[in-house]
């Protein structure tokens, strides 16, 4: 096996830097420089603060099935299945409230979510010829 030698040394054209008094950044070609206001030796000292982005949680929305007398129970349902990601009897106990109260909330989402989810409820239903209405409402 070989082995290298790393050459430490290394050549530059350019000035020497040095460090003004208070400033503590090195500049090139600070040795002719003025010394700044508070002399030689001088460290300002300050407090460093760092902001934290504060952010907060988004506005939540409820969708909502309505009653209607004419969309069989087994569609909403499938719905509730489908889109909502309800069980069988989750799905159930949601369409008998909307049955016996004429509303059911099928789930809360951030408002991108909740109006897409409405938007594909609305657009299975018409498409399936069932008047099933679907809405949502902020919390």
């Amino acid at each position: 096996m070989q082995q290298i030698e790393m050459n430490q040394e290394f050549v530059t054209d350019r000035a020497p830097l040095a460090v003004v008094a208070g400033d503590g950044v090195p500049h090139a070609g600070d040795d002719d420089r003025e010394e700044r206001p508070g002399g030689p030796g001088r460290t300002d000292v300050g407090v460093l603060t760092r902001t934290r982005a504060v952010t907060k949680k988004p506005a939540m929305y409820r969708v909502l099935l309505l009653n209607d007398d004419f969309t069989p129970m087994d569609f909403v349902v499938h719905v509730l299945e489908r889109f909502f990601g309800k069980n069988n009897q989750e799905a159930l106990e949601i369409m008998m409230h909307v049955h016996r109260r004429g509303v059911g909330i099928c789930g809360t989402y951030t408002y991108e979510v909740a109006e897409t989810k409405v938007n594909l409820v609305m657009d299975y239903a018409r498409k399936n010829e069932h008047p099933l209405q679907c809405t949502m409402e902020k919390e």
